[in-house]
């Protein structure tokens, strides 16, 4: 039995010296780890984050930084000309406010919290009255190039805030010169109205520097808007696209992106792009409300836009939709939305974009 098993082991040992085994200088010998070797191996367990209690946006539910979240605004008149596109910096646009202006063209108003870090913003256009009525609603400082004379008579006679880059010092032909300039890129291929831009870094260095106007809000003003997480309205119907006409120049398509919880715009049947980023702009919540619109007969076409009766409309977010009504105290109220009980509308944390679409619009859902 002995005389079997020799044979064998010297087998194995040759076998084994082949192999690289105990006797092979080249070697790379394992051992399993002792238990307290495997223990003190493991990662330490991850620190539980401390909850965020703020400060927040008012505008958009959002955290912010403390130096902002009480300043006043900054509301910007933005061309929404097909051969003015793209936009820039209107993505970064707490609110978009979309109106008609003369002519079935629209122009937008951005509304921003804070600009900080923010680029290029433009193109920058001409004021109108309801337009100062929106900034006023933010107690806004507004940021125009030109207007009608309605406009410029209801500036003096509201006191708005209001810093012009036509009959104003605020605009220069060098880039980056003062709080506004004509962009020097833009002129190269954009007709000379459409070429005026600011920036977020403008807006920062110079608006405290040398306006002279009150840069926080009053004690005791209160925003309306409210915000929860999943701002999807319940009871909704669905609304993975809208449509919103304003006119035979111009309807706007939102798309719901279930990825991102956001819909993406699009106008002039192209993506709606910021053109700082290439990226189409998208958004939290969906705002469309109706009312009168109409023409005041002079030879420019101009329009009023009734922002002061109160109405019907609808309210987006999460791929569904419910009606809403609005009101606005004139000319200095905020806008506010009610559901079909009458309850103040809670918005999902996120920007906004508000559609002001006449009477006769026929606003559709899929």
């Amino acid at each position: 039995m002995g005389k079997k098993r020799l044979p064998l082991l010297l087998a194995l040992f040759l076998l084994l010296s082949a192999c690289g085994g105990p006797g092979d200088p080249e070697a790379t010998p394992t051992s399993a780890p002792t238990p307290e070797a495997a223990v003190t191996s493991q990662p330490a367990p991850a620190p539980t984050p401390e909850p965020y209690d703020g400060p927040w946006n008012p505008l958009t539910g959002e955290p912010i930084g403390e130096d902002w979240v009480n300043r006043r605004p900054v509301a910007i008149m933005l061309n929404n000309l097909k051969e003015a596109l793209p936009q820039q910096g209107q993505s970064e646009a707490d609110i978009l406010y979309e109106v008609l202006a003369e002519g079935g063209i629209t122009r937008m108003l951005g509304v921003y919290q804070s600009v900080e870090g923010v680029g290029k913003i433009g193109s920058i256009r001409s004021a109108r009255p309801y337009y100062l009525e929106l900034a006023l609603g933010h107690d806004a400082v507004y940021l125009h190039a030109g207007g009608s004379e309605d406009a410029y008579a209801k500036i003096r006679q509201w006191g708005v805030d209001a810093l012009d880059g036509v009959r104003g010092p605020y605009m220069s032909n060098s880039d980056n010169g003062n709080l506004m300039w004509r962009d020097s890129e833009r002129r190269k291929s954009y007709s000379l109205e459409h070429t005026v831009v600011t920036s977020g870094d403008a807006v920062c260095e110079r608006f405290a520097g040398y306006t002279g106007l009150r840069q926080e809000h009053e004690d005791g003003y209160v925003y309306e808007m409210s915000f929860v997480q999943d701002g999807t309205p319940a009871g909704g119907a669905a609304a993975q696209q809208i449509t919103v006409p304003y006119s035979n120049y111009k309807t706007g398509l939102f798309t719901y992106d279930a990825d991102t919880g956001r819909y993406q715009v699009e106008e002039y049947g192209k993506p709606y792009v910021d053109g700082n980023t290439g990226e189409t702009v998208a958004v939290t919540n969906v705002i469309v409300i109706k009312t009168a619109c109409k023409n005041t007969g002079d030879k420019y076409a101009h329009i009023t836009v009734d922002l002061s009766s109160g109405g019907a409309g609808w309210f987006a977010c999460g791929g569904q939709y419910i009606p809403i009504t609005w009101t606005k105290d004139f000319p200095d109220g905020q806008l506010r939305y009610f559901d079909a009980e009458g309850e103040p509308l809670t918005f999902g944390v996120g920007n906004t974009y508000v559609n002001i679409v006449p009477l006769d619009s026929a606003v559709s859902f899929t």
